[in-house]
């Protein structure tokens, strides 16, 4: 539901939670961005350098779509999946009715040592890098102690250097109001009412789990840990009593230790994927045995995205105008792919290949109308309206005086006639032109035309 969340019109604005630094870079490139993708992490550095300007600005998103060459759906996955993984927090203006306005708050990302200690975010690095680029990583930002018994800290403090004075008229010049300042990272927006808590308290015993024990665990580290391993309030007891020691105490370091084990010996010995929830299963579709030539192509145009279908009937990159144009048929007016890919070729073969976005629109809209919503309701209607057109073609070449030019006869291609008739060679131009051009299109698409009496 794209249109209902995001549009490019809706503008926003950016404001940084405080100044970043060259160590939140490192830390978004080399541990946030195998979990969230490239997509994501650009976005982010857009914003960010976008914010840092001297005057905040406010841009509508077709900004973000030109500066970053995304699509508006990819603008949006991106976001949320900043938004889920703790750099975005996005507000949305109330009382807005003409249009949407929303003010993108970037969140510093956590540091080395939070990072790790996270259960849910080191756990989902290392299954993304495997294991040897984890240990390289964490080497990488491991601090050497200083040795104590080497070296005493004879650092003067603050009393040591200066005197106190009055700050009676300083403070009431700064009283009630609010700085930037450099925030603590919040980390994910983890949510812990999914968990079943009262089943989980209620199994383990006074005897077995002194409630004094489980008061050094937070609750969200529980639940963290039960999403993270996919485990039952059952299993968190099991975990629970595994990681308690023999003086009954427990740590979150044991509990995160007593859950991993638990997830290698009844789950899996691989450690657990991070799965977007806006990612759709790829469900792989094999043709059928003996199909006829409708039924192939019908497979083919509803299982292939226009941009491939584009980029085969013309042998190059589609422009991004015409990838863009069929984004907005799909996202906007919620029309199938198959649907989509008859209607682009249907266009291009009755405009001299090329495509209009008026033209697409307004048989579009003459298809919404009709309630077409599959390729096959498409590709019958577009026949009965190429027949139409060839019938006025012909009235119209009857009616033509002897002495005007007859006018250019138009090319029927062969899956949009519904007659079975041998086809003839056309005869090759002897100059290029544009329908020249013209047939190359036809000839692309595997289609001729029939002898016209």
């Amino acid at each position: 539901m794209l249109y209902t969340e995001l549009q490019p019109v809706d503008s926003f604005k950016v404001k940084l939670a405080h100044p970043f630094s060259a160590y939140d870079r490192q830390m978004l490139t080399l541990f946030y961005q195998p979990l969230i993708g490239p997509e994501a992490v650009s976005l982010f550095m857009t914003l960010w350098t976008d914010a840092e300007s001297r005057e905040p600005q406010e841009h509508t998103h077709y900004y973000l779509m030109n500066m970053s060459s995304f699509p508006l759906q990819a603008i949006f996955e991106a976001r949320i999946s900043l938004e889920a993984i703790g750099l975005l927090r996005t507000y949305k203006k109330k009382q807005e009715i003409d249009k949407r306005s929303f003010l993108y708050e970037l969140l510093p990302p956590l540091d080395a040592p939070s990072f790790f200690n996270d259960p849910l975010l080191s756990t989902f690095l290392f299954s993304k890098i495997g294991e040897q680029p984890y240990r390289q990583l964490r080497g990488r930002f491991l601090e050497e102690p200083i040795a104590k018994e080497e070296y005493q800290d004879i650092s003067r403090t603050f009393l040591d250097v200066y005197k106190p004075a009055r700050g009676d008229q300083a403070m009431e010049l700064t009283a009630g109001m609010h700085f930037q300042g450099k925030s603590e990272p919040t980390g994910i927006p983890f949510y812990v009412a999914n968990f079943n808590f009262d089943l989980f308290y209620n199994g383990l015993s006074e005897q077995m789990i002194p409630k004094a024990s489980l008061r050094t665990i937070s609750q969200e580290m529980i639940a963290m840990l039960a999403f993270l391993y996919s485990l039952s309030p059952l299993d968190m007891q099991k975990v629970v009593m595994i990681a308690m020691d023999e003086n009954h105490q427990l740590t979150e370091e044991k509990v995160r230790k007593a859950a991993a084990e638990f997830y290698k010996m009844n789950t899996s010995k691989q450690p657990p994927k991070l799965q977007s929830v806006f990612t759709q299963p790829i469900v792989d579709e094999v043709p059928k045995e003996n199909m006829s030539r409708d039924e192939e192509l019908l497979f083919y145009l509803e299982h292939t995205p226009p941009k491939e279908m584009l980029r085969k009937v013309s042998k190059k990159e589609p422009f991004l105008v015409d990838i863009q144009l069929a984004e907005r048929l799909i996202n906007l007016h919620k029309f199938p792919v198959g649907v989509v890919n008859v209607l682009l070729q249907y266009v291009m073969l009755r405009n001299d290949g090329k495509i209009t976005s008026s033209f697409v629109e307004r048989i579009a809209s003459h298809w919404a109308n009709k309630q077409v919503n599959d390729a096959k309701t498409a590709l019958k209607l577009s026949r009965e309206e190429h027949d139409q057109y060839m019938k006025w073609l012909k009235e119209g070449k009857q009616s033509t005086p002897r002495n005007r030019k007859p006018t250019r006869e138009e090319k029927v291609p062969e899956w949009f006639s519904k007659r079975d008739k041998k086809n003839e060679k056309s005869s090759k131009p002897n100059h290029f032109n544009v329908e020249e051009e013209r047939q190359k299109l036809l000839k692309e698409l595997g289609i001729s035309e029939p002898e016209v009496k």
